[in-house]
């Protein structure tokens, strides 16, 4: 049964941090199923912030010798209380990868996935051979960081310590 999360999403699709209640009901879920998993990949992460901590060292001991947890939120501290960044940790005979850069372990086919991913959203992005910025889309809108030579993206004006407003306007001045 899945745990009432109410809206668990920002504005573009973004997660957004939970209650600690609600993420100790996900854990209590998901007790069961770690335990049954020979191999759990952890990719639960908030932007701007901590990991969320779903997995605990308790529910680790629960799971067979052998298996193996995978934590792509290693660098946001990760998903699993026993991540250590870029540490390989062993638990009860179960393994646990912090690895924070996992394209960098394969990069002809990180490569390869990120120009298939670029070509696909230029193609996206391209009608009948000609650039279409339809900011009501919502894929193009939560996508597009300039435009007029001005940043537009909240996200990223705020990363540049002033909103995207405040950066559209200097560029104006």
């Amino acid at each position: 049964m899945p745990v009432e999360v109410g809206e668990a999403e920002e504005t573009g699709g973004y997660a957004k941090a939970l209650s600690e209640d609600i993420y100790q009901r996900q854990r209590d879920l998901l007790t069961p199923v770690v335990a049954a998993s020979d191999v759990v990949i952890a990719t639960a992460a908030v932007p701007g912030r901590p990991a969320p901590m779903l997995i605990m060292a308790d529910m680790m001991a629960r799971m067979a010798r052998g298996a193996v947890i995978v934590d792509v939120a290693a660098d946001r501290g990760g998903n699993c209380e026993l991540t250590r960044p870029n540490e390989v940790i062993l638990h009860h005979g179960v393994t646990v990868l912090g690895q924070t850069n996992l394209p960098s372990t394969v990069p002809m086919h990180a490569s390869q996935m990120y120009g298939r991913n670029l070509a696909n959203v230029l193609l996206y992005l391209c009608k009948d051979g000609f650039l279409r910025v339809d900011v009501a889309d919502e894929i193009t809108r939560e996508t597009l960081v300039t435009r007029g030579g001005a940043v537009v993206h909240p996200r990223i004006g705020a990363l540049l310590s002033a909103t995207h407003h405040d950066v559209a306007e200097e560029r104006n001045a």
